[in-house]
């Protein structure tokens, strides 16, 4: 997977997991809260990833 490709789900699944974590909070949903916050934790891992990625291209000179 490309960094950009980690990037872009990282976001994604941290928007996702935001949103699941407030609609736990207005409807008091403990369950709901907890998929939330997994589900940003590991798009902050894959964002984490994408720029892991970008970093050593950087140190290689982009030869990846």
């Amino acid at each position: 997977m490309s960094s950009t490709t980690d990037k872009i789900k990282g976001a994604v699944n941290e928007a996702v997991g935001n949103a699941k974590q407030g609609i736990g909070n207005l409807t008091d949903n403990d369950r709901l809260k907890a998929e939330g916050k997994a589900q940003e934790l590991k798009g902050t891992a894959q964002r984490g990833v994408g720029e892991a990625k970008d970093t050593v291209k950087d140190a290689v000179g982009g030869k990846l």
